[in-house]
């Protein structure tokens, strides 16, 4: 009798301990694309010197989910100024890429971006030469500086255990993060 009590209790034990273990295993997690926006909103304006002659800024940004091929569209007015003229020009810039996960900074990126749109309204040819140089920097500045999303500490840890992104995918409402438990 005490031995079946014994092999119980070591079954019950052994049970609980494989519970709790299923805990600290791999989780996914969904970002709404309304929390992405609310993430992006956050680090909007972006302003920035460009080639030394001109002064952009970007605001308005705009996220979307490219029809389920794991790009992500990102989308922004654009007002520039020439720090020594009078005239600006308003405008917009869309780029779309990949994402990437930046664990070293707990953020999503883009990555891989490409610059679909980028128009300015009631320029002169002239300076539309001059401004198309800036494409490719307003783009380098999206990709490198601003994150899409930030993960809260709260949402890298579980019952204990501390998780890492390991791959990210696009979904009609937004992002689907797969987290693993940290190796130590």
């Amino acid at each position: 009798m005490n031995t079946l009590i014994a092999r119980c209790l070591a079954i019950a034990i052994f049970a609980i301990l494989a519970g709790c273990a299923s805990f600290g295993g791999p989780r996914d997690v969904d970002i709404p694309l309304e929390r992405l926006q609310r993430s992006l909103d956050r680090h909007f304006p972006v302003q920035q010197r460009v080639l030394a002659v001109f002064d952009v800024q970007l605001s308005q940004p705009r996220i979307g989910i490219e029809n389920m091929n794991d790009r992500v569209q990102l989308a922004a007015r654009m007002d520039v100024t020439p720090i020594l003229g009078r005239q600006s020009w308003q405008g917009n810039i869309a780029l779309s890429g990949r994402l990437v996960v930046d664990n070293a900074r707990n953020a999503v990126f883009l990555h891989d971006a490409r610059i679909d749109n980028f128009t300015l309204n009631d320029m002169d040819a002239r300076n539309r030469v001059q401004l198309s140089a800036i494409q490719g920097i307003l783009a380098d500045t999206l990709v490198r500086d601003v994150p899409l999303y930030n993960f809260r500490p709260d949402e890298l840890r579980y019952m204990g255990t501390q998780y890492l992104p390991t791959s990210i995918r696009t979904t009609p409402q937004g992002l689907l993060i797969h987290l693993e438990p940290e190796r130590r």
